[in-house]
């Protein structure tokens, strides 16, 4: 079921796990995912962008998220122009990021402010990022710079009405040159703070161990990408496709993307906590019985 990610992040954050977004690059990207989301009973996030053509490219995302029995998103991610957001909202995506982090936050403020609310309108959830996540290849300058200030993301967050907080803690993106340390006591601030689903950007390569912390302390959201794609691409370098084993060429890109994608929900704390029924997600097996 294609659902607008504002249902995937509460759920997430009231019961202190995180969901993978993934990237939506390709037809076997996104149906691996789903077929992994499916077999762990949980729910996924795709990430996109509006390259190439996105009324076929997220139109994919919608087709297979409608023949599943789990919920999907699909974001818009790092949209830096409003054009770009319209276009994202008008192709079909449940969520935009809308990121003006490298703006002064005034002018943050006042971007995300009127994204929010025609997205909003339009029944589409935003994200935002307060702070800067910078590149994994500059990580010593980028993984210590312009990190989250936890009083001024709850301002943000009231002066904005976002629906969840990308944050800076010591993750970059891309691959690292060194060892990414993350700021949890910071975050721990955050969270306090905000009260609001956070999202991890720069998820590859940051730590199994770090991740699900992370996702134990507000992180509803951990965008992994390169880690995915390096999936794929170990696949095609190892795999023996001459003659007629080139049939097994996507087959095996997909079983590659599936078993990475799995391994996801696990380290984030995803796995089994969609259980089905009236189209709801389960906070957590505590929530759940303290319910009854």
């Amino acid at each position: 079921m294609f659902v607008p990610m504002k249902q995937v992040l509460d759920m997430a954050y009231a019961g202190r796990y995180g969901v993978p977004a993934v990237p939506a690059h390709n037809e076997i990207l996104v149906r691996a995912s789903i077929e992994a989301a499916v077999e762990a009973n949980s729910p996924l996030i795709f990430l996109t962008s509006n390259r190439g053509n996105p009324e076929f490219s997220h139109g994919i995302v919608r087709y297979f998220a409608e023949q599943a029995g789990i919920p999907v998103a699909l974001c818009l991610d790092h949209s830096p122009t409003f054009e770009d957001c319209v276009m994202g909202i008008r192709t079909g995506c449940s969520a935009i990021m809308a990121d003006r982090s490298v703006l002064p936050y005034e002018q943050n403020v006042e971007q995300v402010l009127i994204l929010a609310k025609m997205a909003h309108a339009a029944g589409v959830s935003i994200e935002a990022e307060l702070g800067h996540v910078g590149q994994g290849s500059n990580y010593a300058v980028d993984g210590v710079s312009q990190l989250t200030d936890p009083e001024e993301a709850k301002r943000f967050i009231a002066e904005t009405g976002v629906d969840g907080l990308a944050v800076a803690i010591g993750t970059a993106h891309g691959t690292y040159s060194g060892v990414p340390k993350l700021d949890f006591g910071r975050l721990q601030e955050i969270n306090a703070a905000c009260g609001l689903p956070l999202v991890l950007h720069g998820g590859s390569g940051s730590g199994d161990e770090n991740i699900h912390k992370a996702c134990t302390m507000g992180v509803a959201k951990v965008n992994i990408v390169t880690d995915v794609l390096a999936a794929n691409v170990q696949a095609a370098v190892n795999g023996d496709f001459t003659g007629n084993a080139g049939h097994r060429f996507y087959p095996s890109l997909l079983e590659a993307t599936k078993k990475c994608v799995l391994r996801l929900f696990e380290i984030t704390g995803s796995t089994g906590k969609y259980k089905g029924g009236a189209g709801s997600l389960i906070a957590s097996d505590k929530a759940s019985t303290e319910e009854k």
